[in-house]
């Protein structure tokens, strides 16, 4: 099983199983998708799509498992491009800020602004909250 047999399928299915469609959209050839489709399906020993023909018709049952956890699959491969990606170039990313209500009023407006000016392309969160001091677990915040 390969990342792009999960890539395909997924594909397929967003498609509405229009074969050509996707490999339009992925920049290759139907052939090659229809290949590393049933290659998947030959391996896995179940059908995902149903067929009339050379035609994808519906989603099998197994097909619908599989794509929802291909989905998740696919999710998880974009977040660690996304981690490496944030640890190979500084600028880029995101950036979670816990502070009281106060402090995100009136001490951190410049500072957010010169941050952000700094740093177009990091994603800023900020949480507002109340420090509860938790000596046991250390410092948590409450909403």
């Amino acid at each position: 099983m390969k990342l792009q047999q999960l890539r395909y399928i997924w594909e397929v299915a967003k498609h509405d199983l229009n074969v050509s469609a996707t490999a339009q959209s992925l920049y290759t050839s139907q052939p090659g998708i229809s290949k590393q489709v049933r290659l998947l399906e030959d391996e896995l020993g179940v059908e995902v799509f149903a067929r009339s023909g050379k035609h994808l018709t519906r989603v099998t049952p197994a097909g619908a498992a599989i794509l929802q956890i291909a989905g998740e699959i696919l999710q998880k491969v974009d977040s660690i491009r996304q981690v490496a990606q944030e640890f190979s170039d500084e600028r880029k990313g995101s950036l979670s800020l816990a502070t009281t209500h106060t402090q995100a009023r009136y001490a951190l407006p410049p500072t957010i602004h010169q941050f952000i000016k700094m740093y177009p392309d990091v994603s800023l969160h900020m949480q507002q909250g109340t420090p509860h001091a938790d000596f046991r677990d250390g410092c948590r915040w409450r909403s």
